[in-house]
């Protein structure tokens, strides 16, 4: 009589944890395939500035990002647009004139999309200071 009792129960048990247990498995493997791709792209250093116009000097060095959503029109060579610097001395906020706009695209990843279809991903907008230099 026990051994039945124990037999029903088993395959009751062995039902409900393949119920419960596939999806938590199928949502540990997704959360670790998503964590593998985002160290990925860190080392890769895509994440610094990913979906940003990115301003930056002669020099290479980066005076201020700005997130893609947030923009209304993307600058274009020969525009003065005005910054809030980068909190140093060196690239104050004020005036700069956009020299170049270099656009990247990558592969479009989304469910549905076009064969081929690219997404802008990047820009970097190269500029030159407006502001009048201050010497003591």
């Amino acid at each position: 009589m026990n051994h039945h009792w124990f037999s029903i129960i088993a395959q009751y048990a062995s039902v409900v944890g393949f119920m419960i247990g596939l999806p938590v498995m199928a949502g540990a493997y997704y959360e670790s395939f998503k964590a593998r791709r985002e160290a990925r792209r860190a080392r890769e250093g895509e994440l610094h500035s990913l979906n940003c116009v990115e301003f930056v000097a002669g020099d290479g060095t980066c005076i201020n990002l700005v997130p893609l959503e947030r923009l209304h029109s993307l600058p274009h060579a020969g525009d003065v647009i005005l910054l809030p610097g980068n909190d140093t001395e060196e690239f104050l906020a004020g005036a700069y004139l956009v020299e170049r706009v270099e656009h990247i695209y990558t592969r479009a990843e989304y469910r549905g999309c076009r064969p081929h279809e690219a997404r802008l991903t990047k820009a970097v907008a190269q500029v030159t200071s407006l502001n009048p230099v201050m010497t003591v």
